[in-house]
């Protein structure tokens, strides 16, 4: 059965019209309070007193809340109990809030927040990753992931080369800022409504921090205006404040960051820093590689461990090598403690892979493009090479198709002789062209996290209300499983209902993340809705005199196989199961089968398939400024058999220019006191529609293969992995700056800013060469 069309996103006309209703933007409830934070003018700091009687005389004002007025435990770590929601004794990041001022109006509460009078003091502060890893300063002990001998092999090895690269985080600059409401209601229940994309862990969150079972508090998400990552863990501490200011003034709350605080209080994207020697032959082949991984953690746990474990177990990207060894760390800065950001890790372990690959073909003389294909994992080969270094078999690997049509659909041998005649004609602009490929593995790193739940009514005029646990963000979620509802259900997407996202619903649900939020819910309301239909179908087959399995759902009607023009209409099957005393109303329930993960040992199956893509990127770089301009973008990528087209090369546009804004422009700075320098778009630079080439094609692949994985009626995830397809930029970028010397080695920073593309000009045109590797680049 086909779906039903679904052909744009389901909240399309309200988000165009303003009518969608985000978090802050409900009608207010009487007697509606606003919080505002005392900030810290230190990134790290003894606090000695804290005076709020001046702010609390104040006219509006109705509470001052500090660590002491925490009834429960004053902690919003999601893995580690690391995290005081209210500093108690000392601040850990510059802006940390060491205080709420709970008052009537959010101006008010700013202007007693400024009231607020505390006595610090100043203490030491760590603020550059370099400056952790020299200090030993570690957030949790090292893990790593090995196969093979990497010493042995690199020793052995023809050619070796080793390197280091400082890569760069990212703010998630979501359209709407942190937000929460909370209010008590008349039974003592906890609501909240909360721009959360993990519903479950804010819900236990403010239960830990109030005292209270998980059963006395709703978490609602209506919508979020962007999350990226940035709401799975960090929406919880501000929904446990509001919490927190409804229980202590018995009044309605609310919160809603201004941009430059939400910049300075939330955490980015990690960044990292890489060493790594890698070992080769002639033709370029890797024989080995030893990588040493530190992620920049700030204050704080977070979601740092599974983040630096993807990164690690992606530093292979699409290559197979036979030897590898990647250490992982992750520091403790005083900085805001960073957290999931779409790709969680991905991005940055396959830079490295990337940055490694790079290094040998031009040591080698050799095209980059070359050498990536070479060492391509070879699906069903001996010796290996369809394994991965973590144990994990590769199967159903789309990547040696896509890349082959790619080269051919972009003409991108043709555009490589024009862009070479091109540089041998303009002195002071250089183009490049690259090509990189993605294999981005699908599930949750935690093996627990991947299920999902459903609740499905059908009412008896046969309309249906959909209940799930994912929740909406801008990327479609609900739409695609208005989607699946229809196609299972045979009825029009206009008979369903999709209802808010609430704990109260559907409890336990796991975070709309790791691009698994189709894959999931989409499983979970699939078997809903199948239950359902196996009891509709016994009704049916008794109206139409035949077999259930007979029995088919389809077009708003039901009918049998054999006899498809006597129909019955859905809703007159819907009300006869309602007359013989048939549950209309059903859970669906799915978990990933197969995954296993020892992250001890780093060895196992932890995803369920690899979503694949590739992508061709030309650029012009300016040799006066360092300033580049992107020519023309080629990306086909595997999104399966699509649930909505639309949705999905959405996803792929939205998701490259975001990483082409992490790769090329958006640039984090903090002053010598750990305060962000670019808390605001006037000084945070991400993509705007003058960085979008025009000439932007998108394609989807479809593979004519039946994939291994039972995905989702054949569909494939799609949220995280176009991102990385953004790594081309950065391969083509690189490409035009070697192209103004002649040197094997080109230099480029992460994000490659004007500034960075001039600085790597430079090298590039003084002769900058590669140097070999000493035994010891890497220590243990």
């Amino acid at each position: 059965m086909k779906p039903a069309p679904v052909s744009r996103h389901e909240s399309a006309v309200g988000h165009v019209s303003g009518r969608a209703v985000y978090t802050d933007e409900q009608h207010l409830p009487l007697g509606m309070l606003s919080v505002f934070p005392v900030q810290a003018p230190h990134a790290h700091a003894r606090i000695l007193a804290i005076d709020v009687a001046a702010a609390g005389a104040m006219p509006g004002v109705r509470a001052v809340l500090t660590a002491a007025d925490i009834p429960g435990e004053n902690d919003s770590g999601p893995i580690v109990h690391d995290e005081a929601l209210i500093p108690r004794d000392r601040v850990q990041f510059h802006g940390q809030a060491v205080a709420w001022v709970v008052a009537v109006d959010e101006a008010c509460a700013a202007a007693a927040a400024a009231r607020v009078e505390v006595r610090y003091e100043p203490l030491e502060a760590c603020l550059e990753l370099a400056e952790a890893i020299r200090q030993q300063a570690w957030l949790r002990p090292p893990v790593a992931v090995s196969r093979g001998n990497a010493d042995a092999a690199l020793a052995a090895a023809t050619h070796r080369l080793h390197g280091e690269i400082a890569i760069g985080g990212q703010d998630h600059f979501y359209l709407e800022t942190q937000a929460s409401w909370a209010q008590i209601d008349s039974e003592g229940i906890v609501q909240v409504t909360s721009s959360t994309q993990h519903p479950t862990e804010t819900q236990i969150i403010v239960a830990r921090v109030l005292g209270l079972p998980a059963n006395r508090v709703v978490c609602r998400s209506l919508r979020m205006g962007g999350g990226f990552g940035g709401k799975e863990t960090q929406a919880n501490p501000y929904a446990a404040v509001a919490a927190l200011a409804a229980q202590a003034t018995g009044c309605p709350v609310r919160i809603k960051l201004p941009r430059s605080i939400d910049m300075q209080m939330t955490g980015k994207r990690h960044p990292f820093l890489a060493r790594y020697e890698v070992g080769f032959d002639d033709d370029g082949l890797l024989a080995a590689i030893r990588v040493q991984l530190f992620a920049d953690g700030g204050w704080s746990t977070d979601l740092s461990p599974p983040v630096l474990m993807r990164a690690m177990v992606h530093v292979d990207n699409a290559y197979f090598c036979p030897h590898v060894h990647v250490e992982g760390l992750i520091a403790k800065t005083h900085l805001p403690s960073n957290t999931a950001f779409r790709g969680f890790g991905g991005p940055q372990g396959m830079l490295v892979g990337e940055e490694i690959l790079d290094r040998v073909a031009r040591h080698l003389g050799l095209r980059p493009e070359t050498v990536r294909e070479r060492n391509f994992y070879a699906e069903g080969a001996e010796g290996g090479r369809n394994l991965t270094p973590y144990g994990q078999v590769i199967r159903d690997f789309a990547i040696p198709q896509i890349w082959r049509r790619l080269v051919q659909s972009s003409d991108f041998e043709a555009r490589r002789r024009e862009i070479e005649d091109f540089n041998a004609s303009h002195a002071h602009a250089r183009r490049g062209i690259a090509i990189t490929p993605v294999k981005f593995g699908i599930s949750f790193n935690k093996t627990e996290y991947n299920q999902a739940g459903a609740l499905v009514h059908i009412y008896t005029d046969g309309s249906v209300q959909l209940n799930h646990g994912g929740t909406e963000m801008g990327q479609g979620l609900h739409s695609k499983m208005l989607a699946v509802a229809s196609r299972t259900l045979g009825i029009d997407v206009a008979g369903i209902q999709i209802m808010v996202t609430s704990t109260d619903k559907v409890p336990n649900t796991s975070a709309t993340a790791a691009s698994s939020g189709s894959d999931l819910n989409g499983q979970a309301v699939r078997a809903a809705c199948e239950t359902l239909l196996g009891r509709l179908a016994q009704v049916a087959a008794g109206l139409l005199g035949c077999a259930v399995e007979a029995v088919v759902f389809a077009d708003d009607a039901v009918f049998a196989a054999s006899a498809p023009d006597v129909r019955l209409r859905f809703a007159d099957v819907v009300q006869a199961a309602y007359n013989a005393r048939v549950s209309l109303s059903a859970t669906g329930y799915y978990r990933t089968p197969g995954l296993s993960w020892d992250a001890q040992a780093g060895r196992g199956q932890p995803f369920y398939y690899f979503a694949c893509g590739a992508a061709v990127s030309e650029v012009e770089v300016c040799a006066f400024t360092g300033v580049h301009r992107v020519r023309r973008i080629d990306v086909l990528h595997d999104v399966g058999d699509s649930l909505v087209e639309a949705i999905d090369r959405g996803q792929i546009e939205g998701g490259f220019v975001q990483g082409m804004g992490w790769l090329t422009c958006e640039e984090l700075r903090w002053d010598a006191q750990g305060r962000l320098l670019t808390d605001a778009p006037s000084t945070y630079k991400i993509p705007t529609i003058g960085e979008v080439p025009e000439d932007f094609r998108v394609e989807l692949h479809r593979s004519e293969r039946v994939p291994t994985a039972q995905v989702i009626y054949g569909s494939k995830a799609v949220g995280e992995p176009p991102l990385m397809l953004a790594l081309s930029i950065r391969e083509a970028l690189r490409d035009a700056v070697a192209a103004f010397g002649k040197t094997a080695r080109v230099d480029l920073a992460s994000p490659a800013t004007p500034e960075a593309i001039f600085r790597a000009i430079a090298a590039v045109r003084a002769g900058v060469a590669d140097r070999p590797a000493a035994a010891s680049a890497i220590p243990v």
